[in-house]
């Protein structure tokens, strides 16, 4: 920004280049849990989603002690804040198939619901990601104890834009425009 510009806008900008005196301290979590019970379904289900994979060395416990198996999903965290998570994907049908039985979906349900993931897994390489939070990053960079104090239009506690007004109403027209139709 030039002076004039400076002058005539401010510069509220935070230096990200000071000191602040805070450490910063990395750490990955892993090793969550792959299941949990819920009371209200009387059985386990996914923590997360039931393509994460399972620790290999915990397979075992698949239908005999779903507690103890734990997933290969992974969680970056910085001074007590998640600033990335990811996991290693199941890339193999017949553990993929496992782990639906485990659930307590028959083969026939697991094929009617995911047979198209099951038949493209027995191609699929080992695969796995991590996505940041970049904005979590800038919050801890700024110093801020909000990731709202660092995001353009955040939302509200109602998940509402209030520059935006969003979500907002949508008329029939611009509905028959992209094809969805109100029953």
């Amino acid at each position: 920004m030039d002076d004039d510009a400076m002058e005539k806008y401010g510069n509220d900008r935070p230096d990200l280049r000071k000191e602040t005196g805070e450490k910063f301290a990395f750490t990955w979590v892993t090793n969550f849990p792959m299941f949990e019970f819920s009371e209200t379904e009387n059985r386990f289900l996914a923590c997360h989603h039931p393509f994460t994979s399972p620790n290999l060395e915990d397979v075992q416990f698949l239908h005999t002690e779903k507690a103890k198996v734990r997933s290969r999903a992974y969680d970056l965290v910085l001074n007590g804040n998640e600033i990335g998570g990811g996991s290693i994907r199941i890339h193999d049908s017949a553990l993929q198939a496992d782990v639906f039985k485990s659930l307590g979906l028959s083969e026939d349900q697991a094929n009617k619901k995911f047979g198209f993931l099951l038949d493209a897994l027995k191609f699929a390489p080992p695969h796995g990601g991590l996505a940041f939070g970049l904005d979590r990053w800038a919050m801890i960079m700024a110093g801020k104890d909000s990731i709202r104090d660092v995001i353009a239009f955040p939302k509200n506690k109602e998940a509402r834009d209030l520059m935006m007004d969003a979500p907002s109403g949508v008329s029939g027209e611009q509905l028959g425009d992209v094809g969805i139709k109100i029953k």
